[in-house]
Order: C-alpha cells, then structure tokens, then sequence
C-alpha cells in the first residue's frame, strides 16, 4: 500500500527587513499537507516575529495571494515587507 504524503515543503524568499530578521535570505519548510499562507506566516513568526508585527505582501509563485491560500508541495513563497521611508 503506497503511503500517503502528510507533509510538504515549500521554498521560502524572504526580503528585506525579513531577510533581516531571519539573518537569511531564503529558507525551506515543512508544512502539513493542506497548510495555507497563514499557516507558514504563524510558522515563521517565532523567528521573524515583524510577518505579524507588520505584514507586508505574500507571493507564491510570483502571484500575489491571500492568507487563505493552500500551499502544496515545491512552491516558492517570497515575503515583502510593507515599504516605508521616503521624505
């Protein structure tokens, strides 16, 4: 009998003041299978705690998305800062 997949893994970029955060720029995690954009923002949050703080913009696979997301197994998730600055 073939044995279910119960995780996933996705590939996440992270930017900026993330990158920061994280002290890297890019990093690979495992999620449950079903798990949404949400669920990988809570993740991380215990290192990069500013994705809550202050939430900036979530792309997967280069297209813009929603906390309700679902993630599956290869993709790219980046996470852009909200951008401040400027005079």
């Amino acid at each position: 009998m073939p044995e279910t997949t119960s995780q996933i893994c996705v590939r996440v970029r992270l930017f900026a003041s993330y990158r920061e955060a994280a002290g890297t720029r890019e990093l690979e995690t495992p999620l449950s299978a079903g798990a949404r954009v949400r669920d990988l923002v809570e993740l991380l949050s215990a290192r990069i705690p500013s994705l809550k703080t202050a939430p900036g913009m979530v792309a997967v696979n280069h297209t813009y998305v929603g906390p309700d997301f679902q993630l599956h197994d290869g993709d790219e998730a980046a996470f852009i800062p909200p951008v401040s600055g400027g005079r």
